[in-house]
C-alpha cells in the first residue's frame, strides 16, 4: 500500500511538472491570444461606434444643408455642402456633390450645374447608380440649355431596354427630340414610354400628354 501511495504521489508530481512545463511554453501564447481577442472585440465595438457617430454627424450636416437650400439660402447651402464633401463620412460626400449641383441649377447657373453633374458621372470612385443619376440630372438640364446630341451623349446608354432608369432617360431624349424638331424620334420615345408598364406611372402619364400634344399639333400620326 505504501508503494502504491508513493507511486501515486510521484505520478501527480510528474503531471504537475508537465503542466508547468506546458504552461511555460504555451501560456504566453494562450494569454496573448486571449488578450488579442478581447482587444479585437473592443476594437470592433469602438470602430462601429466611431463609424456610427461619424455617419450620424454627416447626416445631420446634410439635413442642415438641405434646410438651407429649401429656405433659398443657396450660397450658405453650397458652403455647407462643400464642407460636407471634404469632411463627410460614407456616401455623404457624394450626396453633397449631387445636391450642390442641384443648388447651382436652382440658382440659374445651368452650365455650372451640368459641369458638376458631369464631374460626378465621370468619377469611377462613385457608385454606378449615383453616376447614372448624375447623367440623368445633367441631361434634363440640357433639354433646355443644350442640344439633342448633348442629351443623348449622357443618357442614350441608360435608355436601353431593361435598364432600370430607361423611363427617365427616354423622357429626357424625347423632350430633347421634340425641342430639336425630331418629331418622329420624339413620338417613338414617348410611345415606348406610354406602353411600358414597368415605367413609373407619372412618366407614362407625361408621355401620353406629349403624344396628345404632338397629335394635336399635327406632327404625329393620329391613333
Amino acid at each position: 500500500m505504501a508503494d502504491d501511495s508513493f507511486i501515486r504521489e510521484v505520478n501527480e508530481e510528474l503531471r504537475s511538472e508537465q503542466m508547468k512545463s506546458i504552461w511555460r511554453r504555451f501560456g504566453p501564447i494562450l494569454m496573448g491570444g486571449a488578450v488579442a481577442l478581447v482587444l479585437g472585440t473592443a476594437g470592433m465595438v469602438g470602430y462601429q461606434h466611431w463609424s456610427d457617430s461619424r455617419a450620424s454627424a454627416s447626416g445631420d450636416k446634410f439635413l442642415a444643408a438641405l434646410d438651407l437650400a429649401a429656405e433659398g439660402k443657396n450660397d450658405e447651402a453650397l458652403a455647407a455642402l462643400d464642407d460636407l464633401e471634404k469632411t463627410g463620412y460614407g456616401s455623404y460626400p457624394v450626396l453633397a456633390r449631387l445636391r450642390a449641383a442641384a443648388v447651382l441649377a436652382e440658382k440659374g447657373d445651368a452650365a455650372a450645374a451640368v459641369a458638376a453633374f458631369d464631374k460626378v458621372a465621370a468619377d469611377n470612385g462613385v457608385p454606378s447608380q449615383l453616376r447614372d443619376v448624375a447623367r440623368l440630372r445633367a441631361a434634363y438640364l440640357l433639354v433646355d440649355s443644350g442640344s439633342y446630341e448633348d442629351v443623348a451623349s449622357r443618357v442614350e446608354t441608360l435608355s436601353a431596354d431593361g435598364h432600370p432608369m430607361r423611363g427617365s432617360a427616354r423622357e429626357a431624349l424625347g423632350l430633347a427630340a421634340w425641342k430639336a424638331g425630331r418629331f418622329d424620334d420624339a413620338f417613338k420615345l414617348f410611345d415606348q414610354l406610354a406602353n411600358d408598364n414597368l415605367v413609373p406611372a407619372n412618366i407614362r402619364q407625361r408621355a401620353n400628354t406629349m403624344l396628345d400634344l404632338m397629335r394635336g399639333a399635327g406632327v404625329a400620326a393620329q391613333g
